[in-house]
């Protein structure tokens, strides 16, 4: 017996769900079309034998009517037709009754009022119906071109892979030939530049399609004071820059490892690539709140107002000094998804250095951070 009344609750709470928004099946909406009729009919009959008091299920047909159609919007012509059928009946019955009885006939201003008022509903509902069948189709048009989007940077992306991927290894084989002669020594290395660029593009690409699959990351426990500890010494060595790693602090996360290495190392890419050697970099790990915050400041020329909206735009670019070469423009795009993934958020600002300042705000605990945490 407890199943039974187990599965009857849950039937009439996806029941109840389903009318609320309006996806109701077929089936149901005969359902509810039957016991409109026999309400209808019972109303009718109720008038027919409540002389002098017909007013009440008069004003109730209405009413029922008009409450249904909120939920169950049907074609215009029928509507229209049983609108008249039932103004026509129930206007039969007010008349003949008040003419027999000879009471008042103020009432029979309600037999073409009660009808308009259902049929503002009727203009009202078809409305709202027409409205969220618009929401609708913009939604799946948005949709189509995510799909279509993320599509087309995982084949870019794979595509690219392969002839890189040969091209690279066809130019370590000509390194010992070419960099005898000083012009072709500087040819090769502006081919070997473009290559990597064209191979951290691809490979950004089809990091971001697996982001927006949404079935990228692998959950585990992390320690990010190491993590960044790791992510700076690397840093440090491979870049000619003023490295400043603070202390990070010591906390322990759920996440993919991973994908929040390459969104750290690509706010520190993008700091390299704004700085001179020479020129400070600072990487910072505390802890705020309930978040935890990776800072990555630099000592570059910063990021004007007008250019903080695009920051995070795939294939944007910021103007940047004239001896660096442009980068993908996908390198804080895919920090932002990967972040993202992981509940929390960037935010930029200026940095103390007088650069620019990309905190990543992580949740400490799963349920990721608020627009206004």
């Amino acid at each position: 017996m407890s199943v039974i009344s187990f599965r009857a609750r849950d039937s009439g709470a996806a029941w109840l769900g389903r009318l609320r928004t309006g996806k109701l099946t077929p089936e149901w909406y005969r359902v509810i079309d039957g016991l409109l009729a026999v309400f209808i009919l019972a109303m009718l009959a109720l008038m027919q034998v409540m002389i002098e008091r017909e007013v009440v299920p008069y004003h109730l047909l209405f009413l029922g009517l008009t409450l249904v159609y909120g939920f169950r919007v049907w074609p215009l012509k029928p509507t229209l037709l049983v609108t008249l059928l039932v103004t026509v009946t129930t206007g039969w019955i007010l008349v003949s009754h008040q003419l027999q009885d000879g009471t008042s006939r103020a009432e029979w201003a309600e037999i073409p009022l009660m009808p308009l008022l259902f049929l503002a509903m009727v203009w009202h509902a078809r409305r709202r119906v027409a409205a969220q069948q618009q929401v609708e189709l913009m939604a799946e048009e948005r949709l189509a071109v995510f799909e279509r989007e993320r599509e087309f940077f995982r084949d870019a992306s794979h595509a690219m892979r392969t002839p890189v991927s040969i091209a690279v290894g066809h130019l370590e084989l000509l390194e010992p030939v070419l960099t005898h002669d000083p012009d072709s020594a500087v040819d090769y290395a502006v081919v070997v530049r473009q290559m990597d660029r064209l191979s951290a593009l691809s490979t950004r690409l089809l990091a971001l399609a697996r982001l927006d699959s949404g079935r990228a990351l692998r959950h585990l426990e992390v320690d990010l004071g190491d993590l960044l500890a790791g992510i700076g010494t690397n840093w440090s060595e491979s870049a000619d820059r003023d490295w400043r790693l603070d202390r990070p602090a010591a906390a322990t996360i759920t996440a993919d490892a991973d994908w929040l290495e390459l969104a750290v190392d690509a706010l520190i890419e993008n700091a390299v690539h704004f700085t001179a050697p020479g020129d400070r970099i600072r990487l910072s790990g505390t802890i705020s709140g309930p978040c935890y915050m990776i800072g990555v400041a630099d000592a570059g020329p910063g990021i004007r107002a007008v250019d903080l909206p695009h920051v995070f735009e795939r294939f944007w670019h910021r103007p940047p000094p004239s001896v660096v070469p442009m980068g993908s423009g996908l390198g804080l795009p895919m920090a932002q998804a990967a972040v993202r993934a992981h509940g929390g958020r960037i935010i930029v600002s200026d940095a103390a250095e007088g650069g620019a300042l990309f905190e990543i705000l992580l949740p400490l605990q799963p349920g990721g951070i608020s627009a206004a945490g």
